[in-house]
């Protein structure tokens, strides 16, 4: 009963996990941008004492021996390197100084994940243009309960925007204009797979995921089949449509189902 959904959700995962990977390789991103709450580790080659670890202010400045305080909020490490290396030069301190930066937590640039995946929480955006694949998979991708497709709530433009991302679709088809880069704040929402009902004179009446592409013949076989009693003519389907509205059809085997249809198998006159 469940090795369909466990199926889908490794192979969605592996495609998040490859797609990260390739994304990492390929896109030759932009050094990740310091902020307020971003720890740091800044070291000279061959001078210890000015190494320093130091939590990014919220004005984005930090205390340098020597140097006294540095803005470097927006800043890339690389910039930063420059940065003190040049100062430590125009001050006479040091000739020619090799500074290294490591971050040590990122804190600035945070996403959050909630809904059906295997980690719900929050996820810091490590370098400039992590995409949506990446942060899944931080987050142990998409759980067996959970839908294909995401929700991605995000501020473009000045603007508040809600996308709706196939995740399937766009790995399937090759789509990965879809793989959109985050930016902090950006919250990604999985919500619970879409399910229909059988019942009736059918062997396991109940709820079921639905998936994609199921008729309603294929649906009553998730339900076991039918009965010694139960008939596969005239079949109804119980399906909403707009709000409340609720409309009763007489489907033909080979329709497709919707989310949440109920569908009823009658009892064999005869």
């Amino acid at each position: 009963m469940f090795a369909k959904p466990l199926i889908r959700v490794l192979l969605t995962s592996l495609a998040l996990l490859f797609a990260a990977l390739a994304h990492a390789q390929a896109d030759g991103r932009v050094d990740y941008r310091l902020g307020p709450g971003d720890m740091v580790r800044i070291q000279v080659f061959q001078q210890p004492d000015l190494t320093v670890e130091a939590r990014v202010s919220e004005n984005g400045v930090i205390s340098y021996p020597l140097l006294g305080v540095i803005r470097i909020g927006g800043l890339s490490p690389t910039d930063v390197e420059r940065l003190i290396a040049q100062r430590l030069i125009d001050g006479n301190f040091l000739k020619s100084p090799q500074v290294t930066l490591n971050v040590t937590q990122f804190r600035s640039q945070q996403v959050s994940v909630l809904g059906n995946v295997a980690k719900p929480g929050r996820y810091a955006l490590e370098t400039t243009g992590m995409r949506l694949s990446e942060v899944l998979a931080m987050a142990g991708g998409v759980t067996p309960a959970g839908a294909d497709q995401v929700v991605l709530m995000t501020t473009r433009g000045g603007r508040m925007q809600r996308m709706e991302i196939d995740l399937v679709e766009m790995f399937t088809v090759g789509d990965l204009s879809r793989d959109m880069p985050l930016v902090a704040g950006d919250v990604i929402y999985v919500d619970r797979a879409p399910q229909f009902y059988v019942y009736g004179q059918v062997q396991r009446p109940g709820m079921y995921g639905l998936d994609r592409g199921i008729t309603v013949a294929q649906a009553i076989a998730k339900g076991g089949g039918l009965t010694l009693r139960g008939t596969d003519k005239g079949v109804r389907v119980h399906r909403r449509f707009g709000g409340n509205t609720v409309q009763v059809l007489e489907p033909k085997l080979d329709d497709l189902v919707k989310p949440d249809d109920l569908i009823f198998v009658r009892e064999s006159v005869f």
